[in-house]
């Protein structure tokens, strides 16, 4: 069976992502004759990402308005989701259900014991059961390879990179002798391309943790190819309704299955999930299929 490695090339993004950050301090620190800053930002960083992985799971329920269902209300969806868990030895997620009819799925909570998984009544009415099975094997898989910690952890990088840079740039014209000041130019460069890298890679750490989920998902499920069909039908879905931009909604989309915006031409660049093309080819070759 083709291995893709997921685990390694996370591990390699975060390696490069550290290195962005030892760089850019090592330039400030010489520059300023100081590191008090860089670590000062470091310590706001992890704080903010603490709080955003222990309050995940509330706030990303809130921002789609999804509410908690029993099994008398949703049958399928529990007997489901109790199946793949304990398949997988794991603890059964609470499950919920967001009321809007744009098509969507996602899990998130900061261990097994305390995870979620919602479903929107667009998925629910747009698939199968046996597509239904495979996208929540996908999200349970999100919750057991700790993912919500992964994706915490590189956007408290990223945003440290960039308020680095960007104080950089104040602190560097501010103030001082014109031959104690850093180089502006660099301190420019550095304000823009830091940044810019730091969310590149982000978003290629988010991209592989969402092969990786496909994968492990259809290991879970055993069928490959329901996960394949239930994307093709969600790369339409989303398509034809895709969630508002507001504020709330983005920063919760990378945990979603799908992306849920409209994105053309460069906007994919940024795009929290890998193509979905991509994605169905990767899923079809782990199923053996032949067209």
């Amino acid at each position: 069976m083709h291995r893709h490695y997921n685990g390694l090339k996370t591990a390699v993004l975060f390696g490069v992502i550290w290195a962005v950050l030892l760089l850019i301090g090592a330039l400030l620190s010489a520059s300023f004759r100081s590191s008090a800053f860089l670590l000062l930002f470091v310590v706001v960083g992890l704080a903010t990402s603490a709080y955003g992985y222990w309050n995940s799971a509330r706030l990303a329920l809130r921002a789609m308005r999804a509410r908690p269902v029993s099994e008398a209300e949703q049958p399928v969806l529990h007997r489901i989701v109790r199946e793949l868990s304990t398949r997988a030895h794991q603890p059964m997620p609470q499950l919920h259900v967001s009321p809007t009819m744009a098509p969507n799925a996602f899990a998130t909570g900061r261990n097994p014991e305390n995870a979620a998984v919602c479903c929107t009544e667009g998925i629910l009415q747009l698939l199968d059961e046996r597509e239904l099975r495979g996208v929540l094997g996908h999200e349970l898989m999100h919750v057991y390879n700790r993912d919500i910690l992964t994706s915490s952890v590189a956007g408290a990088l990223a945003g440290v990179i960039t308020s680095i840079a960007q104080f950089g740039v104040f602190f560097g014209s501010a103030g001082g002798r014109d031959d104690e000041r850093p180089n502006p130019l660099a301190l420019l460069l550095l304000s823009l391309m830091a940044p810019l890298a730091a969310t590149v890679i982000q978003l290629a750490i988010s991209r592989t943790r969402e092969y990786d989920a496909d994968e492990d998902g259809s290991k879970l499920t055993g069928d490959p190819l329901a996960l394949a069909s239930a994307l093709r039908k969600l790369e339409l879905g989303t398509r034809q309704l895709p969630l508002p931009p507001e504020r709330e909604l983005v920063n919760a989309s990378h945990m979603m299955i799908a992306n849920p915006f409209r994105g053309q031409g460069v906007a994919r660049l940024f795009s929290t999930h890998p193509p979905m093309a991509e994605r169905i080819a990767r899923l079809e070759a782990l199923a053996g299929y032949r067209r």
